[in-house]
């Protein structure tokens, strides 16, 4: 391969080791969630079905907040931006709990026929 006068030379860096061990840190805590998700799903009797889906919500919201903190580095900026996705979030999840609920409950009701 040639090198040419004006080509730049390019330095490989060692792996940063702080780094690597933050992103096994961030999984590890991903997986202990999922973790709690799986024994929630599989070891509470369905007659508490409320309580399920209001773990696995809570959970859900949990892990986008860290996802969105720590991948989309928004932990380490103004905390008024990190706040300015999540909550917006949290009330679209409301909403369409909200609407879905909604529906059900009309899908319920006995249409009178004339």
């Amino acid at each position: 391969m040639a090198h040419y006068a004006d080509e730049p030379e390019v330095e490989v860096l060692p792996p940063d080791r702080e780094k690597i061990n933050h992103l096994w840190r961030v999984a590890g805590y991903m997986l202990l969630i999922t973790i709690f998700e799986f024994l929630v799903a599989f070891l509470v009797p369905h007659q508490y079905h409320i309580s399920k889906v209001t773990i696995f919500v809570l959970m859900t919201i949990v892990k986008a907040g860290y996802i969105v903190g720590e991948f989309m580095h928004l932990r380490y900026e103004v905390k008024v931006l990190f706040w300015s996705i999540l909550i917006p979030t949290v009330f679209i999840i409301w909403m369409l709990v909200a609407f879905v609920y909604e529906g059900m409950k009309i899908s319920d009701i006995n249409f009178i026929r004339w």
